[in-house]
């Protein structure tokens, strides 16, 4: 990551990182090698990290989803660089609201944000992924039998299923 320029010293906004995981994507000697596929689980890899913002890999393929989850108090922005993925936020009393985002796409969101993000199309796909401050934890929705909604905490260690 010392290759990708980018502010030091402070987390970053959910904008800059959207700018800066843009960059990483046009800088593919930097994770092509990493690139992995396993039809069981997301393949992930953390690129780097430090105080301020950590940068992963991550492989998908059919099935692939993280289920509805929050960043609790990190900001990211991703970037589709092969494939698609699709993009899912959770609204309350509607349809959620859904988008595909394609190679070359980027998206971001902030800490207040609860989505879902699953596979898209037809091949493999992969993309990278930026938060800051850095992902250590995270919240996974669930809706009980009863019909309330629960949100269970996470590692950011733990792979992410619906």
């Amino acid at each position: 990551m010392a290759a990708v320029p980018r502010p030091h010293g402070r987390d970053l906004s959910a904008a800059e990182l959207e700018r800066l995981v843009a960059e990483l994507a046009d800088r593919p000697e930097l994770w092509i090698d990493l690139v992995r596929h396993d039809r069981t689980q997301r393949h992930y890899e953390e690129l780097f990290g430090d105080e301020h913002l950590t940068a992963w890999l991550i492989c998908w393929l059919d099935e692939h989803d993280t289920g509805f989850h929050d960043h609790d108090v990190s900001s990211g922005a991703v970037a589709v660089v092969s494939g698609a993925l699709r993009e899912e936020r959770l609204a309350i009393g509607g349809a959620s609201r859904e988008r595909t985002v394609a190679a070359g796409e980027t998206f971001r969101f902030g800490p207040d944000d609860i989505h879902r993000v699953s596979h898209a199309g037809s091949g493999p796909a992969v993309s990278l992924h930026v938060y800051s401050p850095p992902l250590l934890r995270m919240g996974a929705y669930v809706i009980g039998e009863d019909g309330v909604l629960g949100r269970r905490p996470m590692s950011y260690l733990q792979e992410l299923r619906p």
